[in-house]
């Protein structure tokens, strides 16, 4: 028997196999299970490890238990090691061909292709399948770099696929995998850990830092450093502490390549640039721009960069002291982004508003805090709102225990209970 067959029959469910479905994340499989049914090429994007493999297996199991025979279900995950023949599109193609002729699969085919990126020339066959009118193909990728989608294939598709973005674990799915109240007790356990999902596996905080440093040392090398032919490793890594351990600090691209070079480090603001847009890329860090709340306009120059994952802080990088008030604002930043808004920091009057979020006609304004602990934290966590002159939401979000009664319509929401409200 073909060799390549065999490996293709030991990861699909008509081989009978059925690797290990996991955490169902229905807050993911809902939303792309609903795009069924066309020719729309379903797009997961997100850092590595997040569960993205997992979620295109919960998904072709959806299939299954709706009707779809399993012979119709083609998986292949190109960040295996038995997969590591696929190296162009061709050969994607002749496996794909070679499957069809052993299988013989009846009516439309579902094709799910795992780490997408790491197969040269993708886009051709992803373009060719989806659009074949002849025959009846859906094809579900994943990959871990953000300009997967740019360039040829944003050009051939043209609007014809639907992209999705997974994160690590939300709040709500940390409580669901360790079957917990969703209380302030169990937000805070779950701030000081994070959410990357294969951490709930490992027993003591040691073997969770040395597989964060895993994790952070596989995306750096294998998504950045071979990607891009990185010249200078150890300073790609030192731009990522700086950023993690920065987070939810008002940077710029030019204070970070001054502070590199007064410390002795030979680089320039460009390569400082690139090193940023790569990790950005890679999906380790988010940038948020500011945004001119009275004019509705971004501002350039200084923005912000939140880490996808506190686990890089909470495991890694301990020692830089990065408080509990920022740890929240960029959990708070994880969970708006998770629910699809469009996330600025605002600025009003000379004052800083954390986030201005907005998604279709909703627009909300948030600030983070981590206690209100006396009048005059609250006179300055509110102050920022009331300078604010429209209608839309004004929500202040903190870990009191007491939520705060209304002031001048702006809400006090626990933040264990953001997920309430968004």
């Amino acid at each position: 028997m073909d060799e390549r067959f065999e490996k293709l029959e030991k990861y699909n469910p008509w081989g009978g196999h059925w690797p290990s479905l996991g955490f169902t994340r229905t807050e993911y499989t809902d939303k792309i299970y609903a795009y069924r049914g066309n020719r729309l090429v379903k797009v997961l994007v997100g850092q590595r490890r997040v569960g993205k493999s997992y979620i295109l297996r919960q998904l072709a199991s959806k299939l299954v238990e709706n009707g779809v025979g399993r012979r119709n279900i083609f998986f292949v995950n190109r960040e295996l090691s038995d997969f590591d023949f696929l190296k162009t599109y061709q050969d994607l193609d002749a496996l794909f061909k070679l499957y069809k002729a052993r299988i013989n699969p009846q009516g439309r085919i579902y094709l799910f292709i795992d780490e997408v990126q790491n197969i040269e020339g993708w886009e051709r066959v992803v373009n060719s399948y989806s659009q074949d009118y002849v025959d009846e193909y859906e094809l579900f990728i994943s990959g871990s770099n953000s300009k997967m989608l740019s360039g040829e294939l944003a050009t051939l598709l043209s609007g014809r696929y639907v992209n999705f973005e997974i994160f690590p674990f939300s709040f709500r799915e940390y409580t669901g995998i360790t079957q917990q109240e969703q209380t302030k007790q169990s937000f805070v356990e779950y701030m000081g850990s994070g959410g990357m999902p294969e951490l709930f596996m490992l027993p003591d905080r040691e073997l969770k830092r040395n597989y964060m440093s895993a994790v952070k040392d596989t995306v750096l090398l294998r998504d950045i450093i071979q990607r891009h032919s990185i010249k200078d490793a150890r300073l790609l890594e030192d731009i990522f502490v700086y950023l993690v351990n920065n987070a939810s600090n008002l940077l710029s691209i030019r204070n970070i390549s001054n502070y590199f070079q007064s410390n002795g480090r030979k680089t320039s603001y460009d390569t400082v640039a690139a090193y940023i847009g790569y990790i950005e890329d890679a999906y380790l860090i988010h940038r948020v721009e500011r945004y001119n709340i009275k004019g509705k306009e971004t501002i350039a120059g200084n923005c912000k960069y939140y880490a996808n994952d506190l686990s890089f802080n909470n495991y890694l990088y301990q020692g830089f002291g990065y408080g509990a008030g920022y740890m929240l604002e960029n959990m708070v930043y994880l969970e708006l982004a998770r629910h699809g808004f469009d996330i600025y920091v605002g600025s009003i009057k000379g004052k800083e508003v954390d986030f201005v979020a907005i998604k279709g006609d909703r627009i909300a304004y948030i600030q983070s805090a981590y206690m209100l602990i006396d009048p005059q934290t609250i006179e300055r966590e509110y102050t920022a709102l009331q300078a604010i002159e429209d209608n839309f939401e004004k929500i202040v979000v903190s870990l009191d225990e007491i939520t705060l009664p209304s002031k001048g319509g702006i809400k006090h929401i626990q933040a264990w209970r953001l997920n309430d409200v968004l």
